[in-house]
């Protein structure tokens, strides 16, 4: 019974299936496990809809491998296929309690281009999460370093996502959760100033799949919002 029961303290405390809304690098995927994301993320100002299709594969508890593809659903137009991000994750350390977790990762990979106008990007970062009780908080920073013409570019997310319901989880099984998501996110690209946002959003958290969304809006400028709506498959 003890044991039994230790087992499923470790699978609910593992598979916690909250993550920040801008970031898929935090999200913990068992061996042989996969998830799939699809994130609509419209930017009003521009009237511009993207498609990103994101993918995790579990290879071991510890490393996981990262893909995603965003795509221009309008305007419509040539080259509508952005370029693949490919990631490997590990978590290099991880300490669990019967209250949360703590496990820092590193990240490494390339980002390819889908056409031959554009080049590659070397991808290296580092991912950390803090989970106690009610309360998540996921961070990562990823730098790029592009390759010939390409200019460098890097990223921060700072996402801290609230358990609203149910208060307390269950003794036994899983039950669908409410979570809030508040974020601050940045974007840099070489030679432009770094954008900051500030992403709100909400959690829909079933066994098998999430739906998700928010808007994200600009704090360094106050030009831009996006609204984001996601949808997650657990397998």
């Amino acid at each position: 019974m003890q044991l039994s029961f230790a087992g499923l303290w470790l699978a609910a405390i593992t598979n916690s299936y909250a993550m920040g809304l801008r970031s898929f690098v935090a999200l913990p995927v068992d061996k042989n496990g996969t998830v799939v994301r699809f994130v609509m993320e419209q930017t009003e100002e521009s009237d511009t809809d993207n498609l990103i299709t994101s993918m995790a594969y579990g290879l071991t508890a510890k490393q996981t491998l990262l893909l995603s593809l965003p795509y221009r659903i309008s305007p419509s137009g040539e080259d509508p296929t952005g370029d693949l991000s490919a990631l490997y994750r590990h978590i290099t350390w991880q300490k669990d309690s019967y209250s949360g977790t703590k496990r820092f990762g590193l990240l490494g990979g390339m980002i390819l281009p889908t056409e031959n106008d554009r080049d590659s990007a070397i991808q290296a970062g580092v991912v950390f999460t803090y989970f106690k009780n009610r309360h998540e908080i996921d961070l990562d920073v990823l730098y790029q370093a592009g390759q010939r013409d390409r200019a460098n570019s890097g990223q921060y997310d700072i996402s801290w996502q609230y358990r609203l319901s149910p208060i307390n989880r269950p003794d036994w099984g899983l039950v669908p959760e409410l979570n809030s998501v508040l974020e601050l996110n940045g974007r840099w690209l070489e030679n432009e100033d770094t954008i900051h946002q500030v992403t709100v959003g909400l959690q829909w958290i079933h066994q098998t799949f999430v739906i998700e969304g928010g808007v994200a809006n600009d704090v360094s400028n106050g030009s831009e919002s996006r609204i984001l709506l996601s949808t997650r498959f657990h397998f």
